[in-house]
């Protein structure tokens, strides 16, 4: 069933010897037919444990004669459908306290869940219960005891199932923005950098945060925050020192070791962080800071580029860990004597010392691994070592050529080329926000294809009725994807300045308030087909960044966008209705509601609006706007033959005029025009700074 699934995670377990069926109403009717159990696995093909689990339990004959026997089995990819594992995860979390992939739920035949967990070992280990005897427990009790599986299900479905609710209709206070940037500091680790301890995740959203705080209030603290943190990411092991981009979390407080898949998600949103803060720090920052930022941001549009993107437009979704189930991120670590064999003597002497190469490494499958992260400058090495800085610096440019030329040698981890659209639009915007910093006009042209395919193969009838999860698919009504191409598409009005990118923004917007509005404020998650289970109809309003920035978050941010571009009076009521029934819960979740304090941000604090005139000869100006940090900035591109009616009132009077000149207006206070990029950049970087 599963060898022609559009799904890459579930074409992988094809070959399975569990009669596995794929998200759909026939494994339901067939359970209530049959009067069988349910077991759910949800995973992803670049999840380790996914394919652990996939081979001790789903590949073991025994195991699966038991499951054939006695449960219907269904397996999600949790990339393909984001609703289904959303409820699932809720409902797993409750029994077990934590959530994750794989995702084990035991499901009654109305798909509601009565037990769940996340890896379960066959046979009893690493402290967990075996999968074996929970599977024999649980289908003994489905059927000798039906009524009480029956009311512990319905217990469980209540107990997530929020209840209805009047928006509550808190103030936009400004003051909120302090008492959330106290609550991320609570959670800041000094030490490290990063929030919390461990496995510690990147929470770019946070940074991005943090960084605007920063520039607002000039809180010493937070910028330290930002610094610290982006800084110990790019030492760290988190980061790919070889290839480039990041992976998705360190499974300690101090960025060594990571889980070594890399998700697009994460790498669009650092890319951001990692952008916002070079432009914000780029006058004022260390100089060696600045240029380990711009790095990278190198480094991450370089791996995009080569590896995680078609030529003609759209980005993959997710680079695996692993090559195999007894893997752990071989392709990305290093022995001694792997290190040896790539390189000369005299370069294995430095860049054994700049990435910490030593016998006894850091994988517990393989002790002689190393993860590779800075552990010593340049200027220490040369000490040690008794040579120049400049020496050392090009045998370690060396030594990483001829490491990664190596590493390509190596079995290639699984690439899962599905273009999913939330993905795509995020990713398509970070590249807009990167291709100035990095001086490349090519990453534009790349990003701006990129959305071209998305709404020529992803629309639905037409865009008045949304767009598809990915081109192509069948899978719609997904808020996440709506929102996050209408981000996309006010980035591609900033840079081409055509009108139509912003026309498809509003459309994206009005569509997403028209169907995924609530009665309680706030944007549901997804749109529930009626052919799905009872359980799939749980309103979810999304407002924490899990694993994603919140989706009611970009829709906020993106209304203050538009009502910025267009001063329609109807975006600020919209994106209201999204902000006040949340705001009060923003200081409780600290940096997991990064994404909806940036919104709030957007809601309570002066927009900048640059606006860009002329032709060709006003190009550097408007690179200088894309290319300069100033928080809640917009930017409309003017060509004086255009017709203006289409522009609100303001700016039909600054199409007149000489050109080239921008204008800074904040709030409601205008800068005198400029016509140098010097001029614009003083202009933004003092204007009204309070």
């Amino acid at each position: 069933m599963l060898a022609t699934a559009t799904s890459a995670y579930l074409r992988s377990a094809k070959d399975q010897p569990v009669d596995w069926y794929p998200w759909g109403p026939e494994p339901f009717a067939r359970a209530k037919a049959d009067n069988k159990p349910i077991l759910l696995d949800i995973g992803a093909v670049w999840c380790h444990w996914c394919h652990v689990m996939d081979h001790e339990s789903y590949e073991d004959p025994a195991i699966a004669e038991f499951l054939n026997r006695d449960w219907i089995c269904i397996k999600v990819d949790r990339d393909e459908r984001p609703d289904v594992d959303a409820r699932y995860q809720r409902a797993v979390q409750a029994i077990s306290g934590q959530g994750g992939w794989p995702l084990t739920a035991f499901l009654t035949p109305d798909g509601e869940v009565f037990y769940g967990g996340t890896y379960f070992p066959p046979d009893g280990k690493y402290g967990r219960p075996g999968f074996a005897a929970i599977l024999a427990e649980l289908s003994r009790r489905y059927h000798e005891d039906p009524q009480m599986v029956t009311k512990q299900a319905a217990d469980l479905t209540a107990h997530i199932t929020p209840e209805e609710g009047i928006a509550e209709d808190n103030d936009l206070d400004p003051a909120l923005l302090d008492k959330i940037s106290d609550a991320m500091a609570h959670a800041f680790d000094f030490r490290y950098g990063g929030f919390g301890t461990l496995p510690k995740f990147p929470h770019a959203g946070a940074i991005d945060f943090l960084t605007s705080y920063w520039f607002d209030s000039q809180q010493t603290w937070a910028r330290e925050m930002v610094e610290r943190t982006l800084s110990a990411m790019a030492n760290g092991g988190i980061y790919d020192q070889l290839g480039g981009g990041f992976h998705r979390y360190s499974v300690d407080a101090r960025w060594h070791v990571p889980h070594f898949e890399k998700m697009s998600y994460d790498n669009s949103e650092l890319l951001k962080a990692y952008a916002s803060a070079h432009s914000a720090l780029a006058d004022l920052g260390d100089a060696d800071v600045l240029q380990q930022f711009h790095d990278v941001i190198a480094g991450i549009v370089r791996w995009v580029m080569s590896t995680m993107s078609h030529p003609d437009g759209g980005y993959f979704a997710s680079q695996d860990a692993d090559v195999g189930p007894d893997d752990d991120g071989d392709y990305f670590t290093w022995t001694t004597d792997e290190t040896r064999a790539a390189v000369s003597p005299d370069e294995f002497d430095v860049i054994s010392r700049y990435y910490d190469v030593v016998n006894v490494g850091d994988m517990h499958h393989n002790p002689a691994k190393n993860v590779l992260r800075r552990s010593q400058t340049a200027t220490a090495i040369a000490k040690e070592v008794g040579s120049t800085e400049e020496t050392v610096n090009r045998l370690i440019g060396s030594a990483r050529g001829k490491m990664l030329e190596a590493r390509y040698t190596r079995p290639t981890p699984f690439i899962d080329d599905t273009l999913y659209t939330g993905w795509n639009a995020m990713m398509a915007s970070a590249i807009l926000s990167a291709a100035p910093l990095v001086d490349r006009e090519d990453l534009d042209d790349h990003a701006i294809a990129t959305l071209e395919l998305l709404f020529r193969n992803g629309t639905r009838d037409s865009l008045e009725d949304g767009v598809r999860h990915a081109p192509g698919s069948e899978i719609s009504g997904i808020l996440d994807d709506h929102v996050q191409l209408a981000t996309a598409s006010i980035d591609a009005f900033e840079v081409t300045g055509d009108g139509y990118w912003l026309q498809r923004a509003e459309t994206l917007m009005t569509h997403a308030v028209a169907e995924y509005a609530t009665e309680s404020g706030g944007l549901r998650d997804a749109n529930i087909a009626d052919d799905e289970p009872d359980f799939l109809r749980q309103e979810i309003r999304p407002v924490q960044d899990s694993p994603t920035p919140s989706p009611n978050g970009v829709a906020a941010i993106v209304l203050s966008r538009l009502l910025a571009h267009t001063g329609n009076e109807e975006w600020r009521t919209h994106r209201d209705r999204i902000l006040k029934p949340h705001v009060a819960q923003l200081v409780h979740l600290g940096v997991f509601g990064a994404t909806m304090a940036r919104a709030l941000d957007w809601a309570v604090r002066h927009v900048c609006h640059i606006v860009i005139v002329g032709h060709d000869d006003a190009r550097e100006l408007h690179a200088t706007a894309r290319r300069v940090y100033r928080p809640r900035k917009v930017i409309t591109r003017l060509r004086p033959s255009e017709s203006s009616d289409h522009l609100p009132h303001a700016l039909r009077a600054m199409v007149d005029g000489s050109s080239p000149r921008a204008y800074v207006c904040c709030g409601t206070s205008c800068a005198a025009p400029v016509q140098t990029t010097e001029q614009l950049k003083a202009t933004l970087r003092t204007f009204q700074i309070p």
